[in-house]
């Protein structure tokens, strides 16, 4: 009789490895922080500093232990050759019009990274930008572009190395000639252009006093206006932001006719805007008349300006599940709003596009959703809201932004993807209420078959949670799985085209992807629920996952990996910390695991909304209460453990991972795997196609050795 805690059929053993592993020294120094009555432990805080002689020869060795024992895993060459075929797709993005030019990003196969191209009116396709002509080493991404209203000139951000330090530049279109950069300081800037292209609203620090260096930090940001071709540092004008929390980041949008100018203020992420209209009929585009239309509301709105002359308010304030108002402007005071869609008991509001051109009888307002993580979208009346039907689209997956003409047209475009069809763009015509393909991925894979279907279980507090769950069309009893959670910041986890899950399920196994609280899946409430005071019914969520995929015969406990990253990270962190017995392996993705100490490094200073401070006594607590470092115990039989870090994330600082690691080393004696695979000239996001490969099979390799998958 086969038991029920094995797999029924041969499986790999974790290779031969020397016992215990040969783990770099890393001296435990007794150092102890006295934190608002709680005597907190730090013996690898020497690992903070990147730049000493010790953390130096520590973290070369750690490589060197990581890639010796990554290299010698089977099927890991043949992995990471077949994640490349999958990745072979490529990808399309949506179109973006202005004036008659269309705008649109394409990743062939075998290419990189996406390019930039435009569409001329006579339907001639060119190449504006190509991130490997800029860097043929691949280590510059294309972080943003906005052409401006007429679709003459485009200015784009650049950053290399994986920092997201942007630098913003402009050119012209038509020739592809540099008209001006590199400007500085403009990471994850807004840009809104003025009609005519001669000038810009954007968002940039304020330099650093004299002396001293900049450090790329969030904060000091204002919203500036800048005329194309003028010196940025000397005749830019601050039109928004003095006097203001120096903390506060800016959106930015213009109407198109130039009239407006609305700004929303928020801080580092927390989910809640300031808001305010500016009038540049009133004043001009140096100083604006400004209206706060909300200010001090924990909501989260943007403003709109609709050539109908309405302000449209799309706002979760008093509806967690969003929902979209109307208003004058010569009165948006919140009594004045008008609700265009209501909120909806069951799916998330997440966006919306105007179709008012000629051909049609009556204008139309489309209506993106989520329901429980899939994506529809609705038709109504723009002047009633009243629910006409539904956006025809390819099947139950996720739908990608809804882009109309700003000038007005019967037409909007939108991309789709679902755990086997790779990214497309649909475009939808509302004088037939037909939907048709615009392009599709500009590759040719042959992608497995795979059984996906969603389910849903019963979390501490009798809560529902659903979970998503990819399978080989004939499994038979339980098989290694994956089980992915990110739980965080209202970030929903859809239904994507992912060659990772498909490899893996390709070869046997079953993967998994958490809906946890924390997340956006069912709106802001559902976000609230599991950040701060909360965030321990996050991990709660996701254990009582795992027991669900056991309890149902897809796995055993012998046979469970689980993968986070960045959030999702801590959460990985938290879960091999509290459930260890639940777990056989853990990849730790970009972590934050010292959340004692992760304000004072990276973007963490910025977070504190969504877990709360330790410069807070009660804060603090929940914070002491889940803080994976804090956590490790010796003589507990922990899980593998893959950590993976780049050397320039400029969001989560590796010394989390240095210092975890440590700890875990210390704590096993080299009984289980514990290593750190570090990258360099890479950052928290925006991988090339041959990095993403290497460290997709570097991470499915571990999890299948651990868990017993055989991989061809």
């Amino acid at each position: 009789m086969t038991s029920p805690h094995r797999l029924p059929d041969p499986h790999p053993l974790p290779l031969p490895l020397p016992q215990p592993l040969p783990y770099p020294p890393a001296p435990r120094e007794h150092r102890q922080d006295k934190l608002h009555g709680h005597l907190v432990e730090d013996p690898y805080r020497w690992l903070e500093d990147p730049q000493s002689e010790g953390t130096r020869q520590w973290a070369a060795a750690q490589r060197e232990l990581c890639d010796r024992v990554l290299g010698g895993l089977p099927g890991r060459a043949a992995l990471r050759g077949r994640l490349t075929e999958l990745l072979g797709t490529g990808s399309v993005s949506a179109p973006v019009w202005r004036g008659r030019r269309q705008f649109f990003t394409r990743r062939l196969p075998g290419q990189e990274r996406a390019v930039l191209l435009t569409v001329e009116p006579g339907g001639a396709e060119r190449v504006l930008l190509d991130p490997m002509r800029l860097d043929p080493a691949g280590d510059t991404t294309l972080d943003a572009w906005h052409p401006d209203q007429e679709g003459n000139r485009l200015a784009y951000k650049i950053s290399r190395g994986g920092t997201e330090e942007s630098l913003l530049h402009v050119l012209d279109v038509a020739t592809g000639v540099l008209l001006e950069g590199p400007i500085p300081r403009a990471r994850h800037s807004a840009v809104a252009w003025l009609p005519g292209g001669s000038a810009y609203y954007y968002v940039r620090r304020l330099p650093e006093p004299e002396g001293e260096e900049d450090s790329g930090g969030p904060g000091r940001r204002r919203v500036y206006l800048h005329r194309v071709g003028t010196d940025p540092e000397s005749e830019d004008v601050v039109v928004f932001g003095e006097g203001l929390p120096d903390s506060n980041d800016y959106g930015i949008l213009v109407s198109r006719d130039g009239r407006w100018l609305s700004v929303g203020a928020s801080r580092g992420t927390e989910n809640r805007s300031d808001l305010w209209l500016g009038d540049l009929s009133a004043g001009t585009p140096e100083a604006p008349r400004f209206q706060p239309v909300q200010v001090g509301v924990d909501a989260d709105t943007g403003l709109y300006m609709w050539r109908d002359g309405r302000a449209y308010l799309f706002t979760d304030r008093d509806a967690p599940r969003s929902r979209l108002c109307v208003a004058s402007p010569a009165d948006l005071e919140y009594a004045s709003w008008r609700d265009l869609i209501p909120e909806d008991p069951e799916a998330v509001l997440t966006d919306f596009a105007i179709l008012d051109g000629p051909e049609l009888d009556r204008p139309r307002l489309l209506a993106g959703w989520t329901r429980h993580a899939a994506g529809e979208v609705t038709v109504h009346d723009l002047e009633t809201g009243e629910r006409l039907g539904t956006v025809p689209t390819r099947g139950v997956g996720s739908l990608g932004g809804l882009y109309e003409r700003p000038e007005g047209g019967h037409e909007a475009w939108f991309s789709y993807t679902d755990g086997t069809s790779p990214g497309s763009v649909l475009r939808y015509d509302a004088r037939h209420g037909t939907t048709g393909l615009w392009a599709s991925a500009p590759g040719m894979v042959a992608v497995p078959k795979v059984k996906s279907s969603q389910i849903a279980y019963r979390s501490t507090d009798g809560t529902t949670v659903r979970m998503l769950l990819v399978e080989p069309l004939h499994r038979t009893g339980p098989r290694p799985a994956i089980l992915f959670g990110y739980g965080g910041f209202g970030s929903s986890q859809v239904p994507a085209y992912d060659p990772s899950v498909l490899a893996w399920v390709e070869a046997g196994g079953v993967y998994a992807v958490a809906h946890l609280r924390g997340g956006g899946e069912e709106g802001e409430e559902w976000h609230r629920a599991g950040m701060r005071e909360n965030k321990q019914q996050v991990f709660d969520d996701f254990h009582r996952a795992a027991e669900a995929l056991i309890a149902g015969g897809w796995t055993t406990a012998d046979r469970l990996g689980i993968h986070g990253g960045s959030n999702g990270g801590l959460l990985v962190g938290a879960a091999l910390t509290q459930r260890p017995e639940l777990y056989r392996a853990v990849v730790c993705e970009a972590p934050l695991l010292d959340m004692v100490r992760y304000e004072r490094f990276g973007l963490g200073r910025l977070w504190s909304a969504e877990y709360g401070s330790a410069q807070d006594p009660g804060e603090l607590g929940w914070l002491l209460g889940y803080s994976p470092y804090h956590h490790v115990r010796e003589a507990v039989e922990y899980p593998a453990v893959l950590f993976t870090v780049s050397e320039n994330d400029a969001r989560v600082d590796p010394m989390h991972a240095r210092k975890m690691c440590a700890a875990l080393q210390h704590a096993t004696g080299g009984r289980a795997p514990i290593l750190l695979r570090s990258e360099a000239e890479a950052g928290h996001k925006g991988r090339s196609t041959s990095r993403a490969a290497a460290l997709a099979a570097d991470t499915l390799a571990f999890l299948a050795w651990q868990t017993g998958l055989a991989l061809p």
